[in-house]
């Protein structure tokens, strides 16, 4: 199994996943500019679409997507603890805000990283619309410790990276401080260190 994997990129989040399951993977690195692995492989041939997080299970199998990617991996090794089977409702709470992550956070944040996106934009409708997500998940958090209550669940490792960003953009999470001790816990959990670390973050 192999991850592929941009610095600073959401492909963290499964390099979190794999770390929190004990999986052997390889990882390489690409750019997403030139499209070009460090192995001098053109990445569009491994994935068309040009983007990361991208899993080669095996020679010709290859998955894409970051939610979808985070159920193969905790369904293929039974791990009902990031997502419970199928009939435990509560699989589909993780998959509900799996869904919101990716497309409400993720979406929202990523467009930031736009350079043509003026700052009135940015200031005006953006950030105020990502505010008022993080509200929203601040909110929950007051009575839960992770977003599934007190189980580090997929989409705990896909929040912290957007929460990650949303520090690199600025956005001063202490103004949400049952967002800011989420955040703190995640940060000292052992597969989201060794993930940072691996990522040279």
């Amino acid at each position: 199994m192999k991850l592929y994997y941009t610095k600073g990129a959401c492909s963290l989040v499964p390099r979190i996943i794999i770390n929190e399951l004990g999986l052997k993977a390889e990882f390489e690195s690409v750019n997403l500019k030139t499209k070009k692995t460090e192995t001098d492989n053109n990445f569009l041939l491994i994935n068309p679409k040009g983007a990361v997080p991208t899993l080669e299970i095996q020679p010709g199998l290859v998955l894409t997507e970051n939610a979808v990617i985070l159920q193969y991996l905790a369904d293929s090794t039974n791990s009902t603890q990031l997502l419970p089977e199928v009939n435990d409702f509560n699989r589909y709470r993780v998959l509900e805000w799996l869904n919101f992550v990716a497309t409400e956070l993720h979406k929202g944040i990523g467009v930031l990283f736009n350079p043509s996106l003026s700052q009135a934009a940015r200031d005006e409708v953006f950030i105020p619309l990502i505010k008022k997500k993080l509200t929203f998940i601040d909110t929950h958090l007051k009575n839960h410790a992770y977003l599934l209550g007190g189980t580090f669940t997929l989409p705990d490792a896909y929040l912290f990276v957007m929460l990650t960003w949303a520090n690199n953009f600025k956005i001063d999470l202490q103004a949400w401080p049952h967002l800011t001790q989420y955040f703190k816990t995640l940060k000292n959990r052992p597969s989201i260190q060794k993930a940072l670390a691996d990522d040279r973050l």
